[in-house]
């Protein structure tokens, strides 16, 4: 592990929680990490993240940072700035590739350009999309840097133009709706671990993710080996085209009616939820790693240097 000191046991500051609208699903992945990680062995200290972090851990001077913050300030590029300044190994992808995975629009300038299959998106004022129908329907309008299906509103055929929550930003992106399976993949070191279909009733947002009993995964995903191979594939090289470290989830819808040509790579995920039922962890468990080890495993990985 680089930059560890002379401590006989390395210490983990485990920074989570944090500012985003993400912070109670953060909260969740900080606890479950550091006790997989006092598990594994380390000396763990878990850190609610404030405006005080820099302050925090430079008092606690951790041997390396384990990153489960979720969402803006946590996983685009702004904490992981901290901590290369305080030359503090963190977890999970550096400065760049975390800013631009968190920047939707800009994720799939680089998705595009490495030749990924995306659906079209305009990045445009929220007044344009209160005040009438920017693209035709059905389309789908979220903020450019929000995970967890934060702010994602689904636009049909025939219905009006959205009116949206006063908490949504003063831009944000509208793209195609693809229709299709829910399905996923985890990139750990650029290995493609698994790929997983996420059954809901309804479609995949916050609830669905997070409450028990929104969803349902089957892995492996029981599609042609084609369709099969091609999401592994796909989440490898968008992990690689971001430039991407440590652990990725790439997520993708797929038309079955379309085969091959109806498959979409939607965004990925540079810090997924880390839990042992989250959908990355699960896909650990099916290669033979435990959630333990895991953990270990993105710590040993962690660096500050690229």
């Amino acid at each position: 592990m680089a930059g560890v000191s002379g401590r006989s046991v390395p210490l983990v500051a485990v920074v989570m929680g944090g500012l985003s609208a993400e912070r109670e699903v953060s909260l969740v992945t900080g606890r479950e990490c550091a006790k997989a990680l006092r598990e594994a062995g380390y000396d763990v200290v878990e850190v609610d993240a404030g405006l005080d972090l820099g302050m925090r851990l430079s008092e606690i001077k951790p041997d390396v940072c384990f990153n489960a913050l979720h969402g803006r300030w946590g996983e685009d590029g702004c904490v992981q700035g901290i901590l290369e300044w305080m030359r503090i190994p963190y977890t999970h992808s550096g400065v760049l590739a975390s800013s631009l995975a968190m920047d939707k629009q800009r994720a799939k300038e680089v998705f595009r350009a490495a030749g990924l299959p995306i659906v079209e998106s305009v990045v445009v004022p929220r007044e344009a999309v209160e005040a009438g129908h920017v693209m035709a329907a059905p389309y789908v309008v979220k903020p450019v840097n929000e995970g967890s299906s934060v702010g994602v509103y689904i636009v049909h055929p025939g219905s009006n133009a959205p009116r949206l929550a006063s908490e949504m930003p003063p831009t944000v992106m509208v793209e195609t709706y693809a229709p299709g399976r829910e399905m996923t993949v985890s990139v750990l070191g650029g290995r493609a671990l698994c790929l997983t279909d996420i059954i809901t009733d309804g479609w995949y947002d916050y609830d669905a993710k997070y409450k028990p009993g929104g969803s349902r995964h089957v892995l492996p995903a029981e599609v042609p080996d084609e369709i099969a191979a091609a999401c592994m594939d796909y989440a490898v090289r968008a992990h690689q085209a971001l430039g991407c470290r440590g652990l990725s989830r790439t997520d993708f819808r797929w038309d079955e009616a379309r085969g091959l040509a109806g498959l979409i790579l939607l965004e990925t995920n540079t810090q997924p939820g880390m839990t042992p039922t989250s959908l990355s962890p699960e896909q650990a468990a099916h290669v033979g790693i435990s959630f333990p080890e895991l953990c270990r495993w993105i710590v040993e990985d962690a660096s500050c240097n690229r």
